[in-house]
């Protein structure tokens, strides 16, 4: 059973990323404020699910949501800025969109850059914690998978409609074959041979 709080008296916002791992597509977070007395079954850690379980719970986060916002950063800013800072302005940018105020953040991880004047709490595995987290982590899962499903057929040679990004095998031979595309973070070790792999 997740926690559905930190702070009983405060208006919180649960936030998490997805993609930070990928060899390409943006990474995207995602902010959530549920209600006190909120309850949605079945909602853990995306992770801990399965493709149709999470995205059967979209809508009904966004129905029961009191606000929520996903946001993302594209991969030519990652190479620009770094995955960390990358990660740290798509929860911003999240945070920003959300129409309710939060008055504390909720951050799944254990490090964040302060948010304004919003003050934060880091809770490592905090996707498998609190209810807030958890769901931000399926909306932000649900949308940055649709979204490279989609690259998959004008890019059809990296397998993103399986791996949605990471450095699988698959991508990584495509990579290989077919060179990168606009959307492969060139900051990233795309090869095999970059990380001394090949003997």
């Amino acid at each position: 059973m997740l926690n559905l709080f930190y702070s009983s008296d405060k208006i919180e916002a649960g936030c998490d990323e997805v993609g930070r791992g990928c060899l390409a597509g943006p990474v995207v977070a995602a902010a959530v404020i549920l209600p006190k007395s909120c309850e949605i079954d079945g909602l853990t850690d995306s992770k801990k699910l399965s493709e149709s379980q999470r995205i059967k719970l979209g809508p009904e986060i966004k129905k029961l949501a009191l606000a929520w916002a996903v946001a993302e950063v594209s991969p030519a800013e990652i190479d620009a800025i770094n995955i960390l800072q990358a990660t740290y302005k798509a929860m911003h940018l999240a945070v920003k969109q959300l129409k309710t105020k939060p008055e504390l953040l909720l951050i799944d991880g254990n490090r964040f850059k302060p948010f304004k004047d919003v003050p934060h709490v880091c809770i490592i595995k905090g996707d498998s914690q609190y209810l807030s987290i958890a769901a931000a982590s399926v909306l932000a899962k649900n949308y940055r998978d649709k979204l490279m499903k989609d690259l998959h057929h004008h890019y059809p040679n990296y397998g993103w409609i399986k791996n949605v990004g990471y450095p699988t095998v698959e991508h990584r031979t495509g990579i290989e074959k077919f060179g990168v595309t606009p959307h492969h973070r060139l900051s990233f070790q795309l090869l095999k041979k970059q990380l001394d792999l090949f003997e």
